[in-house]
């Protein structure tokens, strides 16, 4: 299998985009380092063998557009992309759980246990809201501590306060968050 790479540029800093061929399957910001280690083990376990080929693909230029237009703020002009998310069962459901929490939404990770029908695997959501490997366009960053408290990011707690800022203004009135 050849995954195809390319360097995205966002207002936060630089992110590594994957295309399988069958749709995105990771986008990752290039720091921490962790992360990179983290993404390189994923994609051994779940898109192996596999070679990296730095390349333009219809992916890739859908996924620099869905960015673009989210820096923007422009939600209405976002077209969904093709993804191929791979992991378990479980990482799955919690991932399709994440895509549900609309822009200027917070919800934790608890709350998404229980509505995953396993009230008391807050911790196992969050291990799986780690291992996302699709930063923004799966929306970890709005999960957050049942207090209210920034847990977490793996691209950094900077950037997930920058990103709830920044979609603040797509916030219903009233609309339940917990940040």
């Amino acid at each position: 299998m050849i995954l195809s790479r390319a360097l995205l540029r966002t207002p936060i800093g630089d992110m590594l985009a994957l295309d399988s061929g069958e749709g995105l399957c990771a986008l990752e910001f290039t720091g921490p380092k962790k992360r990179l280690t983290r993404l390189e083990a994923r994609l051994g376990q779940w898109f192996s063998p596999h070679e990296i080929a730095d390349r333009e693909t219809p992916t890739i230029a859908g996924t620099r557009a869905w960015l673009d237009a989210y820096f923007a703020g422009a939600t209405a002009d976002i077209t969904p992309l093709s993804l191929d998310m791979r992991g378990t069962a479980f990482e799955q459901r919690v991932w399709a759980a994440l895509r549900a929490i609309a822009p200027g939404e917070t919800t934790s990770y608890g709350a998404i246990a229980k509505a995953l029908g396993s009230a008391e695997a807050s911790r196992a959501v969050g291990a799986a809201n780690g291992a996302n490997p699709i930063a923004i366009i799966v929306p970890c960053h709005r999960v957050i501590g049942s207090s209210g408290s920034l847990t977490g990011y793996g691209g950094g707690l900077d950037r997930k306060i920058w990103l709830l800022d920044h979609e603040r203004r797509w916030r219903s009135e009233p609309q339940p968050s917990l940040f």
